[in-house]
């Protein structure tokens, strides 16, 4: 998973503020800035992983990088690409059409607890009942003992678990 850094969006409720700040900000932008060859580079590094999700922050602020990224990817490896972003549709056409050739699904819409984001699946490679196996959330536990929340839905009154500051 890629996490970009800034988002100018504010969602009501958002669940990853830390990746708010462009810079990074408290408690947000671990990783700092990373070239595009050097990300590219660690990703195709990972071996046998199906595929990229790209999430923040607000990747489609950043539709310059984000475009030369997943260029590579679907030009040298064969990840699928999957992409959260809080614009709508139609604001992601207008914001980033020169990435969506490189992405198999989009996720988009204004984050809203408990409601999904509306899948666009921009290739044949993937289809809704892909998306309806995968579990609602995910949950990461860091060496430094800080826990991720993450998910297609990550809610905690929808999958029971409860969010804790990382």
């Amino acid at each position: 998973m890629v996490w970009v850094q800034g988002c100018t969006l504010a969602c009501l409720g958002c669940f990853n503020p830390g990746t708010h700040p462009p810079g990074g900000g408290a408690g947000g932008g671990a990783g700092g800035a990373v070239a595009v060859d050097d990300l590219f580079a660690r990703i195709a590094a990972l071996g046998a992983v199906e595929g990229l999700t790209v999430s923040g922050g607000e990747p489609l602020q950043q539709p310059g990088p984000l475009a030369a990224l997943l260029r590579r990817v679907k030009a040298e490896t064969a990840l699928s690409v999957l992409v959260f972003t809080g614009y709508t549709w139609s604001e992601a056409r207008r914001r980033a059409s020169g990435v969506l050739p490189y992405i198999d699904v989009l996720l988009a819409g204004r984050y809203r607890p408990g409601v999904p984001k509306a899948a666009h699946f921009l290739t044949a490679r993937y289809t809704q009942a892909d998306l309806d196996a995968v579990p609602p959330a995910e949950v990461v536990i860091h060496p430094d003992g800080s826990v991720v929340l993450t998910g297609l839905d990550p809610t905690p009154t929808r999958s029971g678990l409860h969010e804790h500051p990382h």
